[in-house]
């Protein structure tokens, strides 16, 4: 029996009474408004969206606002630039946080609570703090408007998340396991890689979609490390739809409906190992 279908089975299906699911279809109805209103207003004309009679369901939808994204040169760069900086944060973040939440779980060394303590107060950290820090260090380094200083910078601040979930999920792992890889010969990085890595994937999957997903809505970073050249969608749409007390709100909702459909995609896709590793990774931390 899989892992994914043990914690499948664990989750009981509440008994609601009919108050109890008219409450809760509500909540959900809520939770949904802004989507729909993302959608409608993608669908609308820009001179109809502050109409006083406009109607709560469009009546002449148009796909005008869709094409003029895939009609702008822009942004369809700036998307690329965000596929290439989310997945290259992704990748970094995985590679370099497995390595360390391996170390953190599994051996015991002087400084190990104290550089996990160090993690969890970084979170803390304003990001407006660490983005003068990054920029003097990657404008010495000549990194500056490059795609591996977003990478860098969106790691910096995804690396922590990424190091507590994966170390979660190793401190589940047996000892024994790793004992009886050592009694078969099998050096330590081999271990990593024929042994520990494989049995974390959906953790590992989890962390890739927490650090993409982070990398590819960040603003502030973008706004600022990735020059004209290299900025990602965030930082397009503001640039070419929002303006000084004016925005173009159709064009802006229909660009972002289309820019939110590769996480939804993915999201989707890889859904079963998402929740498998967040229920691995909350049995021991």
């Amino acid at each position: 029996m899989s892992r994914s279908r043990d914690v499948g089975e664990a989750i009981t299906r509440p008994s609601l009474s009919i108050p109890g699911r008219v409450g809760l279809t509500l909540l959900v109805l809520f939770g949904l408004l802004p989507i729909y209103w993302l959608i409608a207003t993608a669908i609308t004309r820009k001179e109809d969206v502050f109409s006083l009679d406009r109607p709560l369901f469009p009546v002449n939808p148009t796909l005008e606002n869709f094409v003029g994204f895939f009609q702008n040169d822009a942004l369809l760069k700036s998307l690329v630039n965000s596929v290439i900086v989310s997945s290259g944060t992704a990748l970094l973040a995985v590679i370099v946080g497995g390595f360390m939440a391996y170390s953190l779980s599994k051996f015991r060394y002087r400084g190990r609570n104290a550089m996990m303590f160090m993690f969890l107060i970084g979170q803390l950290i304003p990001g407006a703090l660490l983005l003068i820090s990054l920029y003097l260090m990657l404008s010495s380094a000549g990194l500056l408007y490059t795609y591996t200083a977003l990478i860098i910078s969106f790691t910096t601040f995804t690396l922590p998340l990424v190091v507590f979930l994966l170390k979660g999920i190793m401190d589940a792992l047996p000892d024994d396991i790793l004992e009886a890889a050592k009694v078969d010969g099998l050096s330590r990085i081999g271990t990593m890689f024929r042994i520990v890595f494989p049995l974390v994937v959906p953790g590992i999957i989890t962390a890739a979609m927490f650090a993409f997903m982070r990398g590819w809505s960040d603003l502030l970073f973008a706004l600022t490390l990735a020059g004209p050249d290299k900025q990602t969608l965030p930082a397009g749409l503001t640039q070419a739809f929002i303006r000084e007390g004016t925005a173009d709100w159709p064009a802006l909702m229909a660009a972002s409906l289309v820019t939110s459909l590769p996480l939804v995609i993915i999201f989707i896709i890889l859904q079963r190992y998402f929740v498998s590793g967040l229920a691995s990774g909350a049995v021991k931390g």
